[in-house]
């Protein structure tokens, strides 16, 4: 379905019926990054949504760069909240998608009640992470530079970045969506506005999460240390969980949908069945596009 929400109409999967939850993809993705957990999470009894972030997917792509900072992403999000009447959510976020989740929560503590980060967690705590973490992000100064940053990642048939996403599941289609010269560029501006050099020395102060978090990191991540994932814990003042996958890569929900899947449905509350919404885990969910 499409929901017009900050300027903007982004695309976003709804389905199930039950509590709220909120999947945010990071880079390169789009809310098919989700697709082993939405089923799941229909049939445990809770509701999905899952919108294409600006610049991604079937989603408006604003060319203003000023368009692409944090606060628009996080504008955006609360947007979709307020346009299906949910008040509170479960908020479960992948790579950017899991930073954007940390704002949302941190600014509007209000509108989440857990916290699920995979792959990535405070930016404060990435910049905690030190050389290892820098050396692991050293793609991050070069997507700084508009138009070379294009070129490099397309040229040869993007044999760049072939080899630099080699371990992604979806590499084809994300070669595919990033063959349009506008998705390319409305993609890389989440780098180009909250994560430049700035951000190595003097990363955003934000309020601590006070809802209740889980991080989850896996031991093959090309991207990020566990120091990373680990560091994010001074940041919360809710309750905190760390949980490591071993032998995963970056894009664990894809590589290995079943533990991911075991461990989200472990750490959100269980849908009170009183309350109606609970579906049966049989039941076929009504997915609206």
């Amino acid at each position: 379905m499409r929901i017009e929400t900050n300027g903007i109409e982004l695309q976003v999967q709804v389905s199930g019926s039950g509590p709220d939850v909120l999947l945010v993809h990071g880079y390169p993705d789009t809310h098919a990054v989700w697709r082993y957990q939405v089923p799941v999470l229909n049939a445990a009894g809770y509701r999905t949504i899952a919108p294409d972030l600006r610049g991604f997917g079937s989603s408006d792509k604003p060319t203003e760069l000023a368009q692409y900072e944090l606060a628009e992403y996080v504008a955006d999000l609360v947007g979709v909240l307020d346009d299906l009447d949910v008040q509170r959510a479960h908020v479960i976020g992948h790579d950017w998608g899991a930073s954007l989740s940390v704002l949302l929560a941190g600014l509007h503590p209000e509108r989440v009640d857990s916290l699920t980060t995979l792959s990535v967690g405070t930016p404060a705590a990435v910049v905690d992470a030190g050389l290892p973490q820098r050396e692991k992000s050293w793609y991050f100064l070069l997507f700084q530079s508009l138009g070379i940053a294009e070129r490099w990642l397309s040229q040869d048939d993007f044999a760049n970045t072939r080899q630099w996403l080699a371990s992604h599941p979806d590499l084809l289609a994300v070669i595919e969506r990033m063959r349009d010269p506008r998705a390319l560029s409305t993609s890389l501006g989440l780098y180009r506005t909250g994560a430049g050099p700035e951000f190595l020395v003097d990363p955003p102060v934000l309020p601590p999460v006070l809802a209740p978090m889980m991080g989850v990191w896996s031991s093959d991540d090309a991207f990020l240390t566990e120091q990373s994932m680990l560091g994010n814990e001074k940041y919360v003042k809710g309750s905190w969980r760390y949980e490591r996958l071993d032998g995963i890569g970056h894009w664990m929900q894809l590589e290995a949908p079943n533990q991911v899947n075991e461990l989200l449905l472990d750490f959100l509350p269980e849908p009170n069945p009183a309350s109606g919404d609970q579906a049966s885990p049989l039941s076929t969910s009504a997915t609206t596009q």
